[in-house]
């Protein structure tokens, strides 16, 4: 019904300057409100359905940087076992199913489930049950290990959420390869149009929000309305990408970066406040910025996701442009495809399966339009809650606070301390090695040698144990170590040593060292 209202609303605003003067007025301003919401709030299948293979291939991507440090992150033998997720939340290590064994092979067998359903997502087949365990997987996988996380993981689960009621198998899958050939051309004709309701604002609120809630905290800062963000930024090294190190130093080019950013935040509400170009053009600077970022800065999968994030955002005449480049390749793709697709036996014949699929699948459009709707609510008071726009009510303040889990990249300001870690084994004959690394470093080394983090991931973990310093987790990571330095030197570890590093780059460079522990090693 959605979708023949919404033809209905194209036909009329085509032809609404010719017939006006037939129409009541109030009846040619409902139409004209429709068609604006539907161009705002609708999104194209064809954008869609590239925003479920971007989503695919993040999180194929996301698996196989985790796969570095399986484990690392994600085992009993690595730096948090599961009785010490246990102590920090207890909850999660109820939950995760990547919590049930603490042994490799276990969780390798997930990660190969995962890699398998992110696969089936990306390419359209049997879409919502593979968005569905991408979904389940991800958030198990994320709970198994909360201090790896940053903002773009939180953002892919709600991604994934909010498009687990979308049709993004729709366009440019297997799916609809196979539902076009035994449904018949109603279903393609339908496909054509674009996808409006309570699921499709879900999906882009999402967006918006994390836009809208990261602005409203820079605001309340001084460095981003100062200018001085983006410089304070790469100074701190820990952060530096692969062209970090590599972007000139001059305070015009860095307070316009800021600015520029700024702007782009404040500005997104634009991208369901305008239709056309205008949304077009917002969202393309958006999606540059990102990608951008993931060049300058370690940031794991947080700019691949924040790009994928905006592609239901790109209006029809990007993806009419998008088909016309393809062209012939692409019907030569969905002409092989159809041929393994049509013969399949579960294929009955048009008229019978579209009897008995068609119906099913409206009313789990209906039941699924509900459930965006009750979502969509909570997830605009939660982040108003969030960004203190709105006091958050007892029952809710009791429970949890919700500013603790608001949109905070870089905000209010960005922070000053340029964090290091300095891991030194010490080997059975007495030589010194980096327990992170495996190479030799000097017996006196001082603390302005520490080095920089392998990963993102192993940034952000041992950035919140220096901030903590949590025995649970401090001596598991001191027996990791121990086993991770041998294993690099090839050769037996007598001891290790960690201490977090600071170097306050906002106060002249001051080097401040905090030991979290040394520990024995046992000779393997």
């Amino acid at each position: 019904m959605e979708e023949h209202r919404e033809r209905a609303d194209d036909d009329s605003a085509a032809g609404h300057g010719a017939g006006s003067h037939r129409e009541p007025a109030v009846r040619g301003s409902v139409r004209r409100l429709r068609s604006a919401v539907l161009a705002r709030v609708g999104v194209d299948r064809r954008a869609l359905a590239a925003f479920r293979v971007a989503v695919g291939l993040v999180l194929l991507v996301d698996l196989g940087l985790r796969a570095r440090n399986l484990t690392a992150f994600y085992t009993d033998a690595g730096a948090l076992p599961r009785s010490a997720l246990a102590e920090a939340h207890p909850l999660a290590a109820r939950l995760s199913l990547h919590a049930v064994s603490g042994a490799a092979w276990s969780v390798a067998l997930l990660f190969l489930v995962a890699a398998v359903a992110a696969g089936a997502l990306a390419a359209g087949h049997r879409t919502r049950v593979a968005t569905a365990v991408s979904l389940v997987l991800l958030a198990s996988l994320q709970a198994r290990n909360p201090f790896v996380l940053n903002a773009g993981d939180k953002l892919l689960v709600h991604l994934l959420a909010a498009g687990l009621f979308c049709p993004l198998g729709a366009r440019w899958s297997a799916d609809a390869v196979r539902d076009s050939a035994s449904l018949g051309e109603s279903v393609r004709a339908a496909r054509e149009r674009r996808f409006v309701g309570p699921a499709s604002a879900l999906l882009l609120a999402v967006v918006v929000v994390v836009y809208g809630a990261n602005a409203v905290g820079k605001l309340r800062g001084t460095a981003w309305t100062g200018g001085e963000a983006v410089e304070q930024v790469f100074r701190l090294t820990y952060l530096h990408g692969p062209l970090g190190g590599l972007l000139p130093e001059a305070a015009p080019l860095l307070a316009a970066a800021t600015y520029g950013w700024l702007a782009l935040l404040v500005a997104s509400p634009l991208l369901v406040a305008s239709a056309g170009r205008v949304r077009a053009a917002l969202a393309g600077a958006l999606f540059a910025a990102h990608l951008s970022m993931a060049l300058a800065l370690q940031l794991g999968v947080f700019p691949l996701v924040s790009a994928a994030a905006l592609l239901p955002f790109f209006p029809p005449f990007v993806w009419d442009r998008v088909e016309g480049a393809v062209g012939p390749t692409g019907a030569r793709l969905r002409g092989a495809t159809e041929s393994v697709l049509v013969g399949d036996p579960r294929n009955e014949g048009p008229r019978n399966r579209a009897a008995r699929v068609l119906p099913a699948r409206a009313v789990r459009g209906r039941v699924a339009a509900v459930v965006a709707a009750v979502l969509l609510v909570s997830l605009l008071a939660w982040n108003g809650m969030a960004a203190g726009l709105v006091d958050a009510p007892e029952p809710v303040a009791a429970t949890a606070d919700p500013a603790e889990y608001g949109w905070d990249m870089f905000a209010p300001d960005p922070s000053s301390i340029d964090a290091r870690f300095l891991a030194t084994a010490t080997t059975a004959d007495g030589d010194r090695i980096d327990a992170l690394y495996g190479d030799p470093v000097a017996v006196d080394r001082p603390p302005s040698d520490a080095r920089a983090y392998p990963t993102a991931r192993w940034r952000k973990y041992l950035t919140l144990l220096a901030d903590d310093g949590a025995p649970a987790r401090v001596d598991p990571l001191l027996a990791h170590l121990c086993d991770r330095s041998a294993r690099l030197a090839g050769e037996d570890v007598a001891s290790v040593t960690a201490a977090a590093v600071e170097v306050d780059v906002a106060d002249g460079g001051e080097t401040r060292v905090g030991e979290l522990g040394t520990r024995e090693c046992r000779p393997r």
